[in-house]
């Protein structure tokens, strides 16, 4: 039965993501419309992804393409499948058509330098969706999540959920990719978090397992497992991508330590992103809370930075989603604003 209920989340993250896929016409080369009644009078905006291997991205180019057509847009998508070489050309293909502006997901804050550049080069606004750039002498807006804060609120939460029962805890977080400056603020936040003085409200929080996992699932369940066989009486988990969720609950299971909150041998699980596997193990009661990334609000912010550049505005390099944290206690008031309740089956 346990392992039933590992394999099931796992087919729901990949039902998900393959039946939003469905809905998005989605292609890997440049020059196909998303809009079938669109004009040649309307302007174009290139979106340029590095994949669509998780629920977010695919949520978040739904967005932005609802986006543009809210805003008298047009769109042309790229996939690069986490080909940097790819990226780049389908970038330069974009500025031969002539887009109004680009919206780049780019593989990580390196690699995107030579996109940056062929942007501006062309005069074309271009804008970072959720991941900077690390790269000096270009210009770009960057939509991002606050990481590090939202990361620190929701373990601040989850430290809170043992306050009056424990004196001290063990804890584990899975990161991600550290060449991604996503994962280094979420850790940096699970961290900022934890390091605060135990008192007689707080307890101690040891962590005694950091899992690298360059946000890829398999090797989330396998860090997992070994952590906690080398560490039976961890307590606390923080998982820097609610796509690594299922990995966890398959970990936990095959240890026997799967069980509710309110149970005395609940591991207490936090994540961030807000995807459709942390809205149903939220439901069940086997997630605590996880850092909602608001993709709506970013699509928005990212057609509009566009807009004001082409209109000759000044926009901050920077446009920051704040995010929320959701757990039982605000999941019905707030579901609505979760993507990944929005899309949950």
């Amino acid at each position: 039965m346990k392992v039933r209920t590992s394999e099931s989340l796992i087919r729901l993250t990949v039902r998900s993501v393959l039946g939003l896929s469905l809905i998005i016409p989605v292609f890997g080369i440049i020059g196909c419309r998303s809009d079938a009644t669109s004009t040649p009078s309307r302007p174009v905006i290139g979106i340029c992804f590095e994949t669509l291997q998780t629920e977010f991205w695919v949520a978040g180019l739904k967005a932005l393409k609802d986006a543009c057509a809210a805003n008298g847009y047009d769109t042309i998508e790229s996939v690069a499948n986490g080909d940097a070489n790819r990226q780049l050309q389908h970038t330069k293909n974009m500025v031969t058509r002539g887009v109004a502006g680009i919206i780049l997901v780019p593989i990580d804050g390196r690699s995107c330098g030579p996109m940056i550049r062929v942007a501006n080069s062309a005069k074309i606004p271009i804008v970072l969706f959720n991941r900077p750039a690390e790269v000096e002498h270009v210009h770009f807006v960057a939509v991002t999540a606050e990481n590090e804060q939202l990361s620190k609120e929701t373990t601040e939460y989850l430290i809170q959920q043992i306050e009056a029962t424990r004196k001290s805890v063990k804890a584990m977080v899975l990161v991600g990719d550290l060449g991604d400056q996503n994962a280094i603020e979420r850790r940096n936040g699970f961290l900022a978090a934890i390091a605060q003085p135990a008192n007689e409200q707080r307890p101690q929080i040891d962590v005694v397992a950091e899992v690298p996992t360059e946000w890829n699932l398999e090797k989330a369940r396998a860090g997992v497992t070994n952590a906690l066989q080398a560490h039976p009486d961890i307590g606390l988990i923080f998982c820097s991508s609610d796509c690594l969720l299922p990995g966890i609950v398959s970990a936990l299971q095959s240890a026997g330590k799967y069980y509710p909150t309110g149970d005395p041998r609940h591991v207490l699980l936090g994540g961030f992103d807000g995807d459709t596997t942390a809205y149903q193990l939220l439901k069940e009661g086997y997630l605590d809370a996880t850092g909602v990334q608001n993709v709506f609000l970013e699509a928005e912010l990212a057609v509009q930075a566009i807009t004001d550049q082409r209109a000759g505005k000044d926009v901050p390099n920077r446009l920051a989603d704040p995010g929320f944290v959701i757990h039982s206690g605000n999941l019905a008031a707030r579901s609505k604003e979760m993507w990944g309740a929005t899309v949950a089956p």
